[in-house]
């Protein structure tokens, strides 16, 4: 007995989910279909991450085109790629980039571990995902929430802004110190005050990360 893929037969491609043919000693004895229930946040983490990077996301799907046409419907997405093999979905991110996009990558499956490593940031689900996919992955969601995707990128491109502004302030500190000096006389007391004053500020600029406004703000729809 073998159960392998159905997508050559044109009399279940029709069919909204994952098909595939049993057979028996190498003759068909029928098919089973599988369908996958949508998350429930799925189509606000959609809208929100199209908000969030002015661009909608991607389906890349191994299902077949009527079981991904449903999901691309129910979820607001509008470019679909369905009964694609690991390395389609390789090809597809790929292709994306070369378009000069940086592509985050989320899934869970096995399938999905070769895109993960191949776009410029990948995300699996934790509590379903397999475990080659939670190692591939640069983040993992703990919480198993896509909602909380849209999220971290926020969160991220604030940190970034963070970043950047900690080096302007430590670079500005350090050239007026610098200037100072040569240009007169810096006390010493000043100097360290200067130096470890920039230090501080630096800090306390990094943490307000870590507030829970900085989290509400990031979630915010």
């Amino acid at each position: 007995v073998t159960v392998g893929r159905a997508g050559e037969y044109e009399d279940v491609e029709s069919v909204q989910g994952t098909t595939v043919l049993v057979e028996r000693d190498g003759a068909g004895v029928g098919t089973l279909t599988f369908t996958d229930r949508l998350r429930r946040d799925a189509p606000g983490a959609v809208s929100a991450l199209t908000a969030v990077t002015g661009t909608a996301p991607v389906l890349l799907t191994g299902d077949n085109r009527a079981a991904a046409a449903q999901v691309a419907t129910d979820t607001g997405i509008t470019d679909v790629r369905a009964g694609l093999l690991p390395e389609g979905k390789v090809d597809a991110v790929r292709d994306l980039q070369r378009g000069g996009r940086k592509v985050l990558f989320v899934g869970d499956g096995v399938n999905d571990a070769p895109a993960l490593a191949a776009a410029h940031a990948g995300v699996a689900m934790g509590r379903g995902g397999a475990d080659l996919a939670l190692e591939t992955a640069d983040a993992v969601v703990v919480r198993d929430e896509l909602t909380a995707i849209p999220a971290v990128v926020r969160l991220s491109r604030a940190a970034r802004r963070l970043v950047v502004q900690n080096l302007v302030i430590a670079g500005t500190c350090i050239a007026v110190l610098v200037v100072w000096d040569l240009a007169g006389h810096l006390p010493l007391p000043l100097g360290v005050a200067g130096h470890e004053g920039s230090t501080v500020l630096v800090g306390l600029n990094g943490l307000r990360l870590l507030r829970e406004s900085a989290w509400r703000s990031a979630t915010a729809p």
